[in-house]
């Protein structure tokens, strides 16, 4: 299964990569917080480590590690402007619960 991105989250990413003038690709992990457990963690990757796992949508590099990928596998990364309000949006089949206000989750 892996990670998906969907064709305007790679877009979004490849412009900042592009501006930035480096890296490899995004970082997706995940780490403690938040009311219900877990908070995704978004981050440009600069190299890679010797648990990456790198999945590659529309020519943009998603690299995760081993122990993030137990509870990130098959979620698709999306980018959605909604109003004034746009960010990255997680498509996480692993979640079992959220918070109210969106920033965590329990799988």
């Amino acid at each position: 299964m892996g990670i998906s991105m969907t064709p305007a989250a790679a877009a979004h990413v490849a412009k900042f990569l592009a501006n930035r003038g480096k890296g490899l690709g995004i970082r997706l992990g995940v780490r403690t917080s938040g009311c219900s457990g877990m908070a995704y963690v978004l981050e440009f990757a600069d190299a890679l480590e010797p648990d990456d796992q790198v999945f590659e949508e529309h020519g943009v590099k998603v690299i995760v590690d081993a122990k993030s990928l137990l509870y990130l596998e098959g979620t698709e990364l999306d980018y959605t402007k909604e109003g004034l309000n746009e960010g990255f949006k997680f498509r996480n089949p692993n979640v079992k619960d959220a918070c109210g206000c969106g920033e965590s989750f329990t799988v």
